[in-house]
């Protein structure tokens, strides 16, 4: 049986040292590390990887997950420190998830931080169709 297509809702915040401590091996599926770091892969369809407990929340309509994308950007809104407002246009995060593709977001924060903020295609991945749903797994 194939598994309905929807989307998987994954967050990192954390110290820019931690992202980029010595190299970004650690961010890699092939990297022993891998599953168990805390941080977000390299390539967003990589979080797939990652074990089912990292998911924020699943999405079966674009609707759903265009609201949680744009409330992840509220709630880390003082993160921002007045600088930078990221756009999170609801219209366009449906079109896009409607599509079957992922939404990525990702910004350096106050106190040398990253936010990513993603919500990733899942079964299947519209580019690595042979990961399957942590789920599932």
């Amino acid at each position: 049986m194939t598994p309905t297509p929807h989307h998987h809702a994954y967050l990192w915040l954390g110290h820019g040292d931690v992202l980029v401590k010595p190299g970004d091996a650690h961010r890699r599926p092939t990297h022993p590390e891998f599953r168990a770091a805390q941080v977000m892969p390299l390539e967003c369809a990589d979080w797939l990887l990652k074990p089912a407990a990292r998911i924020e929340a699943t999405f079966h309509t674009p609707e759903d997950g265009a609201h949680w994308y744009a409330a992840q950007i509220a709630r880390h809104a003082a993160l921002f420190a007045g600088t930078y407002a990221p756009p999170a246009d609801r219209r366009e995060t449906v079109r896009i998830l409607a599509a079957g593709e992922d939404r990525v977001g990702g910004w350096w924060v106050t106190g040398n931080r990253f936010l990513s903020v993603n919500i990733v295609a899942c079964s299947p991945h519209h580019i690595r169709p042979e990961y399957g749903c942590p789920q599932q797994q």
